[in-house]
């Protein structure tokens, strides 16, 4: 693989991988080192990244990879989403405020999920991966997958429910 064709098939994928990365490791800069690892590991296997086959996730497995290791040596906390809000003018600022407080909900709930219904809900949900790749990158069955993700987003819907239930009662 040559340098332009690497710059063309893995440079596009930095900023889900620098994502994913934040959101195991809660920390700009270690995300920042871990995609810089990533890219370093799959520069040096260059040559045979077209016997993967998708290249994304074999830098998604690498990335998840050095991330629990790190997260195994630091014992760190997961990250909120970054903030995905569309600024258009058609919206109020009242729907903007409703808006960021129930995606700030959502981050708290997905952050009190175990691990792997985490990255499940990550990877399907803000990465857009599709279940066959998730199943690679989080090393387990297809239906495992679709186990961890229909249980963080049962979990998710529950809580906001029994949340938005509680907030009426009050009213």
């Amino acid at each position: 693989m040559t340098a332009d064709s690497f710059n063309a098939e893995v440079l596009p994928i930095k900023n889900k991988l620098y994502r994913f990365a934040l959101r195991l490791l809660d920390d700009h800069e270690e995300a920042k080192d871990t995609v810089q690892e990533v890219f370093l590991r799959l520069w040096t296997k260059r040559e045979k990244l077209a016997e993967y086959r998708s290249v994304e996730a074999f830098a998604m497995i690498i990335t998840k990879n050095l991330c629990l290791d790190k997260l195994k040596s630091s014992r760190s906390k997961n990250v909120e989403l970054k903030d995905q809000l569309e600024h258009t003018d058609s919206i109020t600022p009242y729907q903007h405020t409703e808006t960021k407080d129930m995606k700030n909900k959502v981050t708290h709930i997905i952050n009190t999920l175990p691990e792997q219904q985490k990255m499940a809900i990550q990877l399907r949900d803000i990465e857009g991966l599709g279940y066959d790749e998730i199943a690679e990158v989080m090393e387990m069955s297809l239906n495992n997958v679709r186990v961890n993700l229909s249980r963080a987003r049962k979990k998710v819907r529950d809580i906001l429910i029994k949340a938005q239930n509680y907030e009426f009662s009050n009213n």
